[in-house]
């Protein structure tokens, strides 16, 4: 009676280890630390029936490289795509993304024509200068919505108007960089070649604090704040806003190799969409997009102090007062049409540009999507 009993025992263990065996056989799929989601569990049934479904079962997809080309050296003026990637918003999308600081020394749209970079950012008006010399380049964003540049003047100088200006030493870096200054020069019927003297500007502003320029160019996140640490008050500077004159051009954008671009819509996209995610954070959150910047700026080249001001600056040319932050990114025709025409006027280029086909907002709206 024993013995008949533990033979049925023994028999229930055999049975038992068998049934285990199976169920850990159908259900091992790689992975030991989890049980298999219904998903997996089908696909694993469906390996098991057709070995041949098994053996080309292909492995996730690997990240897409995108390389994007600054217009400077790392700084608040680009902390959004900082931040987007110490978020992890391009690895979010499947991106690899490859930032290139930019130099005196590097054009940004030639590297993208090129094919050094996929997607670059500058100004608007050195875009429209590229594609005139039939690089194939498109604006598929548009970052800053206001243009950053001013006329700042002691209030000694007595500059209070444009009109002013008459008789003065005003500078600017020139370079591309002097085309809004022109226009407004011409607005107020000024002759920059008999009317006052404009002169070369260097990137500093020690001209400017030393007494050798009675106006200089500044943009108001960067050589602006510079004259406000040097310890000069606000109250006591005059300040042109080219936004508020109407000689306004649009600066920082994002622009694509149109071939590349051609069968990567849905990466340009993606990457769009990570960016502006991570400007949005860097409006947001100024302390935190610093602190992306700060990992990248070379060191004793600029303070955190420096780099927070220009960050709470730089949202406002991206997200203006009263702006729709739901069309951060979006190119406003008005504003292109306002710097395409500035640009022919002042012979940035020669000939009209064809706007309808400078810049597309289509990838901005399969970004929102």
């Amino acid at each position: 009676m024993m013995k008949g009993k533990q033979g049925k025992y023994r028999g229930g263990l055999w049975l038992a280890a068998v049934l285990m065996l199976i169920s850990l056989l159908a259900g091992c799929g790689g992975n030991n630390n989890a049980s298999p989601s219904a998903a997996e569990a089908t696909a694993g049934n469906a390996a098991a029936a057709s070995p041949e479904a098994a053996a080309t079962t292909e492995p996730a997809a690997e990240a897409v490289t995108v390389k994007l080309q600054l217009k400077w050296v790392p700084q608040a003026q680009f902390a959004g795509y900082f931040l987007a990637q110490d978020k992890g918003y391009y690895a979010a999308e499947g991106l690899k993304v490859e930032i290139l600081p930019g130099g005196p020394d590097i054009v940004p749209e030639q590297q993208v024509a090129g094919g050094s970079a996929d997607i670059g950012v500058d100004w608007v008006a050195s875009l429209l200068t590229s594609q005139e010399q039939e690089m194939p380049l498109v604006q598929i964003a548009q970052i800053f919505q206001k243009s950053g540049l001013v006329l700042v003047s002691k209030k000694e100088a007595g500059i209070t108007t444009p009109g002013e200006l008459k008789g003065k030493k005003v500078g600017n870096w020139m370079g591309g960089n002097e085309f809004e200054i022109l226009a407004l020069f011409d607005k107020y019927k000024l002759d920059s070649g008999k009317d006052l003297n404009f002169t070369k500007q260097g990137f500093t502003m020690d001209q400017f604090l030393g007494g050798e320029l009675d106006a200089a160019s500044a943009m108001t996140y960067n050589e602006y704040q510079v004259v406000l640490e040097s310890g000069i008050k606000a109250e006591d500077l005059s300040v042109i806003d080219m936004n508020d004159e109407g000689v306004a051009m649009l600066e920082d954008n994002l622009f694509a190799n149109k071939e590349w671009l051609e069968g990567n819509k849905e990466t340009a996209a993606k990457f769009v969409r990570a960016s502006l995610k991570g400007w949005a954070d860097a409006i947001a959150d100024p302390e935190a997009a610093v602190d992306s910047v700060m990992k990248l700026a070379e060191a004793g080249s600029t303070t955190r102090e420096h780099q927070l001001t220009m960050m709470t600056e730089v949202a406002k040319l991206i997200q203006p007062e009263g702006f729709d932050a739901a069309k951060l990114g979006y190119t406003d025709a008005a504003a292109f049409q306002q710097t395409a025409d500035i640009a022919l006027k002042f012979g940035v280029i020669k000939t009209a540009s064809k706007v309808e086909g400078a810049y597309t907002n289509e990838i901005v709206e399969m970004a929102a999507k």
